[in-house]
């Protein structure tokens, strides 16, 4: 089984490295906050479901010195492409069964050292067949009366990775780096912007996909042989994010925007679009329409199937002298939306509950493989928090 981060079909450089990254440091505190949130992920058609809780805790230990630990049980169950092709006279590609389960934590203890904020992350995951360990440093600083920041952060996992082919777990490692800042342009607007560049090394390819081809066992005499894929064993990775946000006062509402371009050593470029409008309704409600579309080219060493190739692929382990084959959908080029819709309703001051609903849409590009091995998804997410 594939590790249950990647599982649930984000983007193609997503992994536990970002949130460690990504997660903005706040600089501004509010005394004690707790959290549970339930999701559940479910793809049309029995393929994949996940069920996720998770729950969050925010203390002040001093007025400089704050912590937040973070908890997460994942439960994963149905099908999922192996990577074989439809069989001949059908359109459906084969699919496997599976099913996992993930335990992870993380805790951040944040230090506000004027001039600039620290904050020290670290967060481990486990699943039957792959456990990962991340850390994170990041570094805020505001200045110009607070109207700007400045952001720089590390970070980095080390994973273990169980082969089925392999007597020993093998192993994976990430390292990343950013750097972004916000600017106040005025009470009403703000623009945003980060730099991103990373490095995984080890095993990156996924020991339950597959790749098949036609081989001659006698003159004439054609059998399809599957093989495991094989990846290069380091990919660099390069992203680039702006972000605009308006608030309409005349509205009651907010406009929230972003892009994203993503770059990596596999071939792949991405594209990532994203709005959200808060509209206030009364003292008490939001409501948050929301559009996340997302493009990505094929990694250079997908294909559908190898009979059209030159590729001759070999049993055992990955070898990093290659040749490099996949016929993972995941990196193919594809096209994804999700369109949403989330309630926030402010029961009391200390207490917050919210409702989302989404529908995640995923189709092929390359007009060669199957839309069946493409996903749809009904993702609902409910919320509560309380603070004091």
């Amino acid at each position: 089984m594939t590790p249950l981060l990647r599982l649930k079909l984000r983007c193609v450089g997503a992994g536990l490295t970002g949130w460690l990254l990504l997660a903005n440091p706040r600089l501004v505190r509010a005394g004690t906050v707790a959290s549970y949130k339930y999701e559940d992920y479910r793809e049309a058609g029995g393929r994949i479901a996940v069920q996720t809780q998770s729950a969050l805790l925010e203390q002040d230990l001093t007025p400089d010195l704050h912590v937040k630990v973070t908890g997460v049980i994942d439960a994963i169950a149905g099908a999922t492409p192996n990577g074989q092709p439809a069989p001949a006279g059908s359109d459906q590609v084969v699919l496997t069964e599976m099913h996992d389960r993930r335990k992870a934590w993380s805790a951040e203890l944040a230090d506000d050292i004027s001039p600039a904020t620290l904050v020290l992350g670290v967060a481990n995951s486990r699943e039957s067949d792959y456990v990962s360990t991340g850390w994170s440093l990041n570094a805020l600083t505001a200045f110009n009366q607070k109207n700007t920041t400045l952001r720089l952060g590390v970070a980095g996992t080390d994973d273990d990775v169980k082969v089925f082919y392999q007597p020993a777990w093998t192993k994976k490692r990430t390292f990343d780096f950013i750097t972004g800042f916000t600017q106040l342009l005025d009470a009403n607007t703000m623009v945003a912007g980060d730099f991103g560049w990373g490095r995984a090394t080890g095993y990156l390819s996924d020991p339950y996909k597959l790749v098949q081809k036609s081989v001659e066992v006698a003159p004439g005499v054609f059998l399809p042989i599957t093989y495991g894929e094989n990846r290069p064993d380091w990919r660099d990775k390069w992203t680039l994010r702006v972000a605009l946000n308006r608030a309409f006062a005349d509205l009651h509402g907010a406009l929230e925007s972003s892009y994203r371009f993503y770059h990596d050593t596999f071939g792949t470029n991405a594209h990532t679009f994203e709005l959200t409008w808060l509209q206030r309704l009364g003292a008490k409600f939001i409501l948050q329409p929301e559009l996340r579309l997302y493009e990505q080219s094929a990694a250079d060493f997908y294909h559908y199937q190898l009979d059209q190739t030159s590729i001759v692929p070999a049993f055992g382990p990955p070898r990093s002298q290659g040749p490099f084959y996949s016929s993972d959908y995941r990196v193919s080029s594809l096209r994804t939306s999700t369109v949403g819709l989330k309630a926030v309703w402010q029961v009391a001051a200390h207490l917050r509950l919210d409702l989302a609903l989404e529908q995640y849409v995923m189709r092929g590009r390359d007009g060669v493989t199957p839309q069946s091995a493409y996903p749809r998804a009904t993702i609902v997410t409910a919320g509560m928090q309380l603070s004091w």
